[in-house]
Formats: C-alpha cells, structure tokens, sequence
C-alpha cells in the first residue's frame, strides 16, 4: 500500500497556498538579485563556454548529473582542480584554421578558413575539488538543507513514482548533484545517497515534477530549454513542500535564480505548468486525515 501524508487542509486551501507560494518565488529571486552572493555567482556562471546541442548530448550521456563543465585549465583559472585519476567527458572541439591556396584560374594566392572539428576532454565540477578550501565559492547561492523529514515526504514520493513505473533508489552522486531523473527510457531516480532527509525529501519532489512534466520529452527539447525545465521542476519542489510545512528556500530560491538567470518574468511564465504539476503531485502522496505531527 502507498505510503501517503496526512493533510488537514481542504483541495481549496491547498490551491490557494500553492499560488501564494509560487508568487513569493519571483519576489525572493528578485531579492537575491541585489546581493553580493548573486554578483558573485554571475561572474562564475559567465566564466563557462556554450556548448552546442550535440555536445550537451555527448556530455549527459557520459555524466547524466553533470552541471557545470569546462575544460582542465579554465577550472584553475576559476580556482579548482580537477582530481587525479579524472576521466574526461569527451566532446568536439573546433579551431579556426587558414590556409593559403593558389587560384587555378588567376594564379593568385588567397586564404582560406575552415573549423576542424577534434576530441577533446572537459569536466565537471563535481571532478574538482577547490584549490584553495577556504575560498569562498561563488556557485554557491543554494544551500542543501539540514534536518529531518519527519512526515515522510521522500517515502510517499517514492511510493508514488514506483507506482507510475519509476524505479526510485538512494545512491552515492559525486560533487553537488543532489538527484538526477534518467531519459535514457530506463525510468530511474536517483538521489544522493549522502543527504539529510530533508534534503532527500525535496529533491525527491524535484525528480517528481520532472517526472510529471517532462518525462515524456525528448531529451533533446530538455536540453535547449534545460534552465526553463529546472526552474519549473524546483518551483514545483517549492510549493509542495511548503504545503506539507517544509521550507526549502534556503535551497530552492538560489536554485530557481540560477537556472532561470535571475529572471522573475521566466518565474512568472511558468506559473501555469508549476501549479498543474503542484496540484497533481500534491494530490497524489497525501490524503485526508489528521496531519502528523513533527517529533
């Protein structure tokens, strides 16, 4: 039998809260958007290159949790190493060449350029460790909960998402990636085996509303618009918890900011797939009955 969470509050209250929830989201990124933390964060971000669509395929079919990649000197240059005994993520990279030729017809020489396409290897955070461990560091404006989850919010997700054929499992990430949800057709959530339960249970409702809203994409059209489909997938991790009592703004307020750039309108735009998904994933892990109380 599914494992469910008692709820005292009425389908119409749980409506209401989940709005005034995803509104506040906008609000508190706007907020984060005037500190120190964020400038920070910004100059980090920008120090990454652009991949292009078949290489962001190669390097998530490498390293599913990837997050932040780029190649071995541009991570000292962004103060960290990468660890010995590293495997690189393999991808194409591509170098202006010049040529000089002679004009069969005039005899003239001209110059000719073309872009050469070779491996190479990049990787990813989560194969760095900082040079300098009491460096602050700017990809940090999202930060992992403590505490427990004492209404069993990761339970009842994991029950809900093996009963839509999902496998769920607690296994060992490495770096910072908390949980990934597989597009590879083999139907598996992962999330980190190393964290607090509070932790676990939000990135549990995070896979969840990947699950719901994206699952059945290519993974192509999750990749283009990566930064959209996590800000919806996190507000939606952000709403329910906050329904059922547990705050993860400390986490997801930074986490929305990043993937979405620190722009409220793309909050705002999204709002309408965030609440059908708050709703559907709110509905299925709770029933009625007198809410347990924390310990």
């Amino acid at each position: 039998m599914a494992r469910k969470i008692k709820n005292t509050k009425t389908p119409e209250q749980r409506r209401a809260e989940a709005e005034a929830l995803q509104a506040s989201i906008a609000e508190q990124v706007e907020q984060l958007r005037n500190s120190e933390a964020w400038t920070r964060f910004l100059d980090f971000a920008r120090s990454f290159h652009r991949y292009s669509l078949g290489n962001l395929l190669l390097i998530l079919a490498q390293c599913p949790e990837a997050t932040h990649v780029a190649g071995y000197r541009t991570w000292q240059k962004l103060g960290r190493q990468v660890r010995k005994g590293e495997r690189g993520i393999r991808i194409f990279g591509g170098r202006d060449v010049v040529t000089t030729e002679e004009d069969e017809q005039t005899g003239e020489e001209k110059q000719t350029r073309r872009t050469r396409f070779f491996p190479v290897s990049v990787f990813d955070m989560s194969q760095t460790d900082p040079i300098d461990p009491e460096a602050e560091d700017p990809s940090t404006i999202a930060h992992r909960l403590t505490g427990d989850d004492p209404l069993g919010i990761f339970e009842a997700v994991a029950d809900y998402l093996t009963g839509q054929g999902w496998t769920v499992e607690r296994a060992p990430i490495p770096g910072e990636t908390n949980g990934y949800t597989t597009t590879d057709g083999t139907r598996r959530v992962v999330v980190d085996a190393a964290l607090t339960p509070a932790q676990a249970a939000k990135t549990a409702l995070h896979e969840a509303a990947h699950v719901i809203l994206h699952a059945k994409e290519d993974p192509a059209e999750y990749i283009t618009h990566r930064g959209i489909k996590e800000t919806e997938a996190e507000s939606v991790a952000y709403v329910v918890a906050g329904i059922l009592g547990l705050d993860t703004s400390a986490y997801s307020i930074g986490y929305v900011a990043g993937w979405s750039q620190g722009e409220a309108e793309t909050i705002k735009e999204t709002a309408g797939r965030v609440l059908r998904a708050a709703h559907t994933l709110a509905e299925a892990i709770t029933e009625t009955g007198e809410a347990t109380e924390a310990a």
